[in-house]
């Protein structure tokens, strides 16, 4: 793995830097196929650009070298310039690519923040992130930035060629750096840097991940690159705020596990109508919020801790750029099926006394209707005639969720299920069921996006309350943790699901994502 930052911090210091010793390169990725009389490489190179050391500034540029006749050079980004004499002097540098990330990520068209209204990125959070994080922290960091802006220089604007090099050379070796919880610095810009600014920062790191495992399904030279990906491209961090802890998960719809499908998962499908279908679908990513409120009270006796859900919000997001971009596939989605939710102290935690649920499950409901009727006929007899009729009706009122609270060791888990009120069955472990190869009724899976009783937002979204889920949890914690800032656990685990909405098909999956991070929770008093 090249490490761009260190190589960058090591450019010559201002009186070092002549005009005979003007320029510098490092080959990010070399490559010579068989038969081939030229090596062929990708570069960055950094050039000084004025004489006088008032002035001093360098332009880096990204080209490629060996792809076209004649062994010509061609380059493909050439950056704003960098002040050598300044404090920071490649931060200019660093903000460039951020903006430029940004602006070119694959927002949903019908986000209320489109990609034009995009402040730009103030230097302050960012100068911050350079000051506050060590040299391998912020190495990793800045060499993801660079891998994603090179992602559309070698994939987009440039030949095949170069494309299958940065796939094979830059982006497998540099997986880790996708990784929050072993990249500090991705974590901190993360939180500081605003949410609009982030979900085109993820977006982006999702297309990126998803044309890799396309071409990885397709088997196009990828296929041996298979074991690289295991538990390596789940994005999650969390973090404690004003009495919450937030858990933010982004996982491209293929990085996730496949628990059910119709036939075998590899592209091309049997049916070209089934394999365009799967190529729409595949360029999806799931977005998870997971928000719970805490508080802390202290007695004579013990700490009491309690947590309650106060927003779980799931976003299935569409990785696109034109709004016609498989318009026959608009209204296909994968969709939320399941999510699992816990939270508490860290494995092998001694000082928790005891722990108190809220209410273990909410139950369907159900109204019964009984009316009785009753005719009699009295005459002057000694057995009077009667006649007598009873009728009974049994409304139930049907939820597409249920909401169940559980504990496992000291950790409280909060479970929702989506079922087929038709069937009766979980979505997320049953098999679709057709009347028909053309896709049938789906038993009642159709326009799941519509109607009154639809379970998900009109934007194809779903957001559980906290009063899904009762009263909360409470833990009681021993005396003696007073004044400690402990570190608990926050996890999730979420099921998305496909069927047939608008189209006629028997393609049917479900796929599942697990993340878990730590964050703080404070035992002092005001706090």
């Amino acid at each position: 793995m090249i490490d761009i930052w260190s190589w960058i911090s090591e450019l010559p210091e201002l009186a070092d830097w002549t005009d005979s010793d003007s320029s510098h390169i490092i080959e990010l990725a070399t490559s010579k196929p068989p038969g081939d009389d030229f090596t062929r490489t990708i570069q960055l190179k950094a050039e000084r650009t004025a004489g006088s050391n008032l002035e001093a500034l360098v332009t880096f540029t990204i080209s490629l070298q060996g792809f076209h006749p004649h062994n010509a050079p061609k380059t493909l980004w050439v950056s704003d310039t960098c002040p050598l004499n300044s404090e920071k002097p490649f931060l200019p540098l660093l903000l460039q690519l951020l903006q430029e990330i940004i602006t070119r990520s694959p927002m949903a068209h019908n986000t209320t923040c489109p990609r034009s209204q995009l402040q730009k990125l103030k230097p302050e959070p960012i100068s911050w992130i350079m000051d506050s994080h060590s040299l391998e922290s912020f190495s990793s960091f800045f060499n993801l930035v660079f891998l994603m802006r090179l992602f559309w220089l070698c994939v987009c604007d440039a030949p095949s060629e170069v494309g299958s090099l940065y796939f094979e050379s830059l982006l497998r070796p540099n997986l880790e750096a996708f990784k929050c919880e072993q990249n500090p610095a991705l974590r901190t810009f993360l939180i500081t840097v605003g949410v609009d600014a982030e979900l085109c920062f993820m977006r982006t790191l999702g297309y990126m991940l998803t044309k890799w495992l396309i071409l990885r399904e397709v088997g196009v030279g990828l296929h041996v690159l298979a074991p690289m990906l295991d538990h390596q491209v789940k994005l999650s961090y969390a973090m404690e705020a004003h009495g919450f802890w937030v858990l933010k998960g982004y996982a491209p719809i293929l990085a996730m596990d496949l628990t059910t499908s119709s036939r075998n998962n590899k592209f091309p499908a049997i049916e070209a109508r089934d394999s365009v279908l799967k190529y729409a679908l595949a360029h999806q990513q799931l977005e998870a919020i997971l928000q719970l409120e805490y508080s802390v009270s202290f007695s004579e006796g013990c700490i009491r801790v309690k947590v309650r859900v106060d927003n779980l919000r799931f976003h299935v997001a569409k990785l696109g750029f034109k709004k016609n971009d498989d318009a026959d596939y608009a209204d296909e989605r994968h969709f939320v099926s399941r999510a699992r939710v816990w939270v508490g102290p860290e494995v092998g935690a001694t000082y928790v006394v005891g722990m108190s649920l809220g209410r273990s499950t909410d139950n369907g409901e159900r109204e019964v209707e009984m009316q009785s009727v009753m005719k009699g006929n009295y005459e002057d007899s000694r057995a009077p005639k009667v006649k007598t009729r009873a009728r009974m009706a049994t409304r139930t009122k049907m939820k597409n969720w249920r909401w169940d609270q559980d504990a496992e060791g000291n950790s409280v888990i909060f479970d929702a299920v989506l079922y087929n009120n038709t069937t009766d069955h979980e979505v997320a472990t049953s098999k679709m069921v057709n009347n028909n190869s053309g896709g049938g009724n789906n038993n009642g899976a159709r326009n799941r996006y519509n109607g009154q009783t639809r379970p998900f937002t009109k934007t194809r979204g779903l957001v559980f309350a906290g009063d899904e889920y009762g009263e909360g949890v409470e833990w009681r914690l021993n005396k003696e943790m007073e004044g400690s800032v402990l570190k608990w656990r926050i996890g999730g685990q979420v099921w998305v699901s496909y069927w047939p909405n608008e189209v006629k098909s028997s393609y049917f999956e479900s796929r599942c994502v697990e993340w878990c991070n730590e964050v703080d929770l404070p035992l002092i008093t005001g706090k």
